[in-house]
């Protein structure tokens, strides 16, 4: 009786088994690269209701970050300057630019009721908690440092359209807090753009790093002490979810 199937179907169940492996994998990495905080996070500009230039203000310029972002050294949040703080310079620099409509529009001479919608660009998960204050200044003494606003945003001064540089996901931020003395730079420092430690600083990034013990640390989380590995609250999820 001749075969109704040819010999090489005797192979047909490996196959399967491979392509469904083989699938899964591609599934695995299509998920992971594109729902991935470096695809769809990185990149992201707005389009703002005003065109304002970080390269023109804090670039050309050379104004502080802290000028409009008053609470960054203070509190958890940056803070988004209001319309007063715009109309500090624009009551006589551009006036009446009708690139400026909005805030003109949102100041109507002291007497304005509706704040500019500026559009947020950098946001973490309501369930992770960041604190500005806590990044902004820390270590004590000759070990007082921070980290500065280039690390997380990128060089400012250098965008016309502000746009998000870094993932800002958990891997990337346990990556800082497991090492962070290349990030480390003096308090002095915090908001200058394009600042690079030099050979006494890079020492210095060392001895403060090892004082510290940031939430999230992997570094810090286990330590051998007499004879026996334990485990620090300092590195507990509670650091940043609380």
């Amino acid at each position: 009786m001749a075969q109704i199937f040819p010999r090489w179907t005797n192979q047909t169940p490996k196959l399967i088994t491979l392509g469904a492996l083989g699938g899964l994998v591609a599934t695995v990495f299509a998920v992971y690269w594109w729902a991935s905080p470096y695809h769809t996070d990185v990149g992201y500009a707005p389009r703002q209701p005003v065109a304002y230039s970080h390269a023109l203000h804090a670039g050309e310029l050379k104004m502080d970050c802290r000028y409009c972002h008053v609470t960054v050294e203070q509190g958890a949040m940056a803070g988004v300057p209001p319309t007063q703080t715009c109309m500090n310079c624009h009551a006589q620099v551009k006036k009446g630019s009708e690139k400026l409509k909005p805030i003109y529009d949102s100041w109507n001479d002291g007497n304005g009721t509706t704040s500019v919608e500026w559009v947020r660009i950098h946001k973490l998960p309501d369930y992770a908690y960041f604190n500005h204050s806590a990044h902004m200044g820390f270590g004590v003494g000759d070990k007082r440092a921070a980290i500065g606003c280039e690390t997380c945003h990128g060089r400012i001064d250098t965008m016309e359209v502000v746009r998000q540089v870094q993932p800002l996901s958990m891997s990337w931020c346990i990556e800082c807090h497991s090492d962070p003395a290349l990030n480390i730079r003096p308090v002095a420092n915090i908001t200058t753009m394009g600042w690079s430690a030099d050979l006494g600083w890079r020492e210095k990034q060392k001895e403060i790093a090892a004082s510290i013990n940031p939430p999230g640390s992997l570094s810090q989380a286990q330590r051998y002490v007499d004879g026996h590995y334990k485990t620090y609250a300092t590195a507990s999820c509670s650091g940043c979810h609380r």
